[in-house]
């Protein structure tokens, strides 16, 4: 069984563009592949945050993974920075790097210009801790969305230079694209966000949810409830394709090009369609969160283990290769 890796960060609640542009599809995933998902605090901590609030967004996330799917045995979720080896192998991969591969790097560009003030040498080696993070466990294959392509690309490059220094060691890892790379926000104008305040959380209840979609951008050519609409330019629509199955999503195309459904009759059955994939959700993050909270922790510390066994053979490998001693200590 090939072995995936993916990371996500402990930045803030999860909403539907996380879910359906990724969740969703690590879920159906975890049963094909040997599954490694990784919240990436040491990625996090490249940004502003508030250290008092680390831990609780931590588990607060872990948890939200095992709510939406992710198998507490099948899969290896764990906490990033409890695995020492991710940071060990990125410097050795930051010494075989080209300085002007890393500058070349859209997302380090985007993050610059968003944090002007507070620019800093993580934000550059952001890609090399990410290779990291997948070579540490051979990564063979990485789900990503379209804005990710180009990180498992250089991934690849690292994979190539160091093999080409020292010897067949890491493997070329392939993008997974996602079956929906892409969720748009409320506003209809950009990806969702929760910056953007064009989101909807994943954990939010039926009356917060109905209170965002109910002033929802639509068709903006629709203006009279008689207007036939053009589905393909409404924000709901897009929506409608995540969650309304067949034959109902066609009823709703040919109700609206028609006149047949107003745009409130089609948020109202995208939102009941919605709570039959969140209502579940919510269940089982409250079980979780309550009784559940104990096993979710011993879970985590158990998969970190086993992940440091792992990283502890790659580490090795590495510095044998490299020429250095073949020692690596976790703990004095």
């Amino acid at each position: 069984m090939k072995v995936l890796f993916t990371g996500i960060q402990p930045t803030g609640d999860i909403h539907l563009g996380n879910y359906f542009g990724a969740i969703a599809n690590w879920v159906r995933l975890q049963h094909e592949y040997f599954s490694y998902i990784s919240v990436v605090d040491l990625h996090a901590v490249t940004i502003p945050y508030e250290p008092s609030e680390m831990p609780a967004r931590v588990i607060d996330l872990a948890i939200t993974l095992y709510a939406c799917g992710i198998d507490l045995e099948k899969t290896r979720l764990f906490v990033q920075s409890e695995v020492p080896g991710h940071a060990d192998l990125t410097w050795v991969f930051n010494t075989i790097t080209p300085l002007g591969e890393l500058e070349r790097m859209t997302q380090f560009k985007d993050k610059r210009d968003q944090f002007r003030a507070s620019v800093n040498v993580g934000l550059l080696d952001y890609p090399v801790l990410q290779a990291a993070d997948i070579l540490i466990y051979k990564g063979e294959v990485v789900p990503v969305g379209e804005d990710q392509v180009q990180h498992v690309e250089f991934t690849r490059e690292v994979a190539r230079h160091f093999n080409a220094r020292f010897g067949p060691t890491f493997p070329e890892c392939q993008a997974l694209l996602t079956k929906t790379p892409r969720v748009l926000g409320l506003d209809g104008d950009a990806k969702m966000s929760k910056s953007r305040g064009n989101s909807i959380g994943v954990l939010e209840t039926p009356e917060q949810i109905w209170a965002k979609v109910a002033p929802a951008k639509t068709d903006p050519e629709r203006v009279r409830r008689t207007d036939p609409g053009t589905p393909e330019k409404c924000t709901i629509w897009s929506y409608h394709q995540l969650v309304t199955k067949e034959p109902e999503l066609s009823e709703i195309h040919t109700g609206c090009t028609t006149a047949g459904i107003g745009c409130i009759d089609c948020k109202k059955r995208f939102h009941a369609n919605l709570m039959k994939v969140l209502d579940p959700i919510r269940e089982r993050h409250a079980t979780l969160t309550g009784t559940g909270r104990k096993m979710v922790e011993e879970r985590l510390e158990a998969n970190a283990a086993a992940c440091r066994a792992v990283a502890s053979g790659t580490i090795l490998e590495v510095k044998e290769k490299m020429g250095l001693k073949k020692v690596w200590k976790t703990q004095s």
